[in-house]
């Protein structure tokens, strides 16, 4: 071995080690402090939204104590063009309610199983360190209530969905939701956030105006639909989530899956910030971001002209063909040096 190849060999251990070192403590720490951060006061009912709506910001508050209340419901609604679909929810939404907490907090959830639903249901966050993510303690027949109790220990955003057999069908009825974990001191203040949410449906036709699933398109992962926020144009026409020009916007991404990667873009912008699979690694100037099934990201930027912004899952034939595909509606003054439409030439 030469010796400037032994230096180099020498040099990238060092590296290496040092990287699994610091990975691993900070990861402790955070986990370790969280554990002893005590959460004063009397519980309260948390606050939690239907997409596209989320709650409002943690802030620079200290750990608390809540109650997060929750119903898995199955129920008819529209999920495109007329057709019905029987969903199976949390909240009666798809997706489901939108939780957002701090690091430090200490949760009570309760999990009610509407009384005319036909098979149990759970709840598995991913957030909770825990046996199945909770899913174990919250399994409920028909009529029942469970409860458990858990801490917030690591910041992101994370997806939550339902985990009782069969899970793949469960999941694909529409069964999911998001939970952030803020920071301590919190997010950054933005002018605007959203709750969007990505999800396939493989169906069949059951009568002429209603679907069911359809178990053979699932295992196949050819959907008919794969839509944001659970129905095709939630995001679109009177829909449209809203900003103003020189606004930073903030979105809350996930993707239920069950089975399909997302490609999150927005047509018209690049995003400034990414937290990528939801975490707390930001990357920069981003134009698509994937979103892992079972994941999620936030993606932030600053809306600088006015129009009429496409999101889409930019794997494209699902954006137009199949419903993954919204709008964000800008308005406010021109901005030409950003942006100046040109005449027609003859």
């Amino acid at each position: 071995m030469t010796y400037k190849l032994f230096v180099s060999s020498l040099l990238l251990a060092f590296i290496i080690a040092g990287c699994k070192t610091n990975t691993s403590d900070s990861q402790g720490v955070s986990a370790d402090k969280a554990i002893a951060m005590v959460a004063e006061g009397k519980a309260e009912v948390a606050e939690v939204t239907e997409a596209p709506n989320v709650p409002k910001p943690v802030g620079d508050r200290a750990p608390k104590k809540f109650i997060v209340n929750l119903e898995t419901t199955e129920t008819v609604g529209e999920i495109a063009d007329g057709k019905q679909y029987t969903f199976w929810t949390f909240n009666n939404h798809v997706p489901g309610s939108f939780i957002r907490l701090r690091v430090g907090d200490e949760v009570e959830l309760h999990l009610k199983n509407a009384a005319n639903s036909v098979l149990p249901h759970n709840i598995d966050l991913h957030a909770v360190t825990g046996p199945g993510g909770g899913a174990e303690a919250t399994t409920a027949v028909p009529g029942q209530e469970a409860v458990f109790t858990f801490k917030a220990l690591n910041p992101g955003l994370y997806v939550y969905h339902c985990a009782a057999p069969p899970v793949p069908m469960h999941i694909a009825n529409g069964m999911y939701g998001l939970i952030l974990v803020e920071p301590e001191g919190g997010l950054k203040k933005v002018d605007r956030e959203y709750y969007i949410m990505q999800g396939e449906f493989y169906t069949k036709a059951k009568t002429d105006s209603l679907l069911e699933f359809d178990n053979d398109k699932g295992n196949e992962e050819n959907p008919d639909y794969v839509l944001f926020n659970g129905k095709k144009g939630s995001l679109l026409g009177k829909n449209m989530i809203e900003a103003k020009v020189g606004e930073t916007v903030r979105l809350f991404v996930g993707n239920g899956g069950p089975n399909l990667v997302s490609s999150f873009h927005v047509i018209g912008e690049i995003f400034d910030n990414v937290y990528t699979e939801g975490g707390t690694v930001v990357n920069h100037n981003v134009q698509t971001t994937i979103i892992p099934s079972g994941g999620a990201a936030i993606v932030e930027f600053k809306v600088d002209v006015p129009g009429e912004y496409v999101l889409v899952d930019h794997s494209i034939f699902r954006a137009f063909n199949k419903g993954a595909i919204g709008k964000l509606k800008v308005t406010g003054n021109e901005n030409e040096k950003v942006f100046k439409k040109g005449g027609a030439k003859k």
